[in-house]
């Protein structure tokens, strides 16, 4: 699939119509959900035939793009069960197969590496400080494979080091700013 043809796809979806300012709901735009998870595909070969969880998935953009780029299996997974909604309509929409779990990703018990790929737009922790850092701490923890996620270029060196330093991770580049 060419990359286009990802971001059209993605620009069709349903999103937030009133997000909710205390989850730090804010849409993944198709540009750079298209982006993330071509390059995630294309560069790397982290998606296809992959298991792949969307973490705080919202209206489950990043998790659709997963799916339209042949990934095995795509669990999204938010707090909100009207986000859960939006993006059980936007897969049901593309004819797509997906999971969907109403929980907090912190609340769930993992054991070990569960998933080949994780992707997420986490809360910034603009509201609840370091929410970001703890989503990014369970994604290193299940992932097998990669995780992909988006901050703040204002948080970058942080997040690089705590990933490494803190929470193991092999390496921690910034794949586009």
């Amino acid at each position: 699939m060419k990359l286009k043809q990802l971001e059209s796809l993605l620009g069709d979806l349903q999103q937030f119509s009133q997000p909710k300012i205390e989850l730090e709901q804010y849409p993944t735009g198709p540009h750079i959900a298209s982006r993330m998870l071509y390059t995630a595909e294309n560069s790397f070969g982290d998606v296809s035939n992959k298991v792949v969880a969307d973490f705080g998935c919202g209206c489950g953009t990043l998790g659709v793009a997963a799916a339209i780029l042949s990934a095995e299996h795509v669990v999204g997974i938010d707090i909100d069960p009207e986000s859960l909604e939006i993006a059980s309509l936007n897969a049901e929409e593309l004819e797509l197969c997906m999971d969907f779990i109403q929980s907090n990703v912190m609340d769930l018990e993992w054991r070990g590496q569960i998933v080949d790929t994780v992707v997420m737009n986490p809360p910034f922790g603009t509201r609840k400080k370091g929410v970001d850092m703890n989503f990014l701490q369970v994604a290193l923890k299940v992932s097998s494979q990669a995780v992909y996620s988006l901050h703040k270029t204002t948080t970058r060196d942080h997040v690089k080091r705590v990933a490494m330093k803190d929470f193991n991770a092999a390496s921690a580049e910034v794949l586009c700013e």
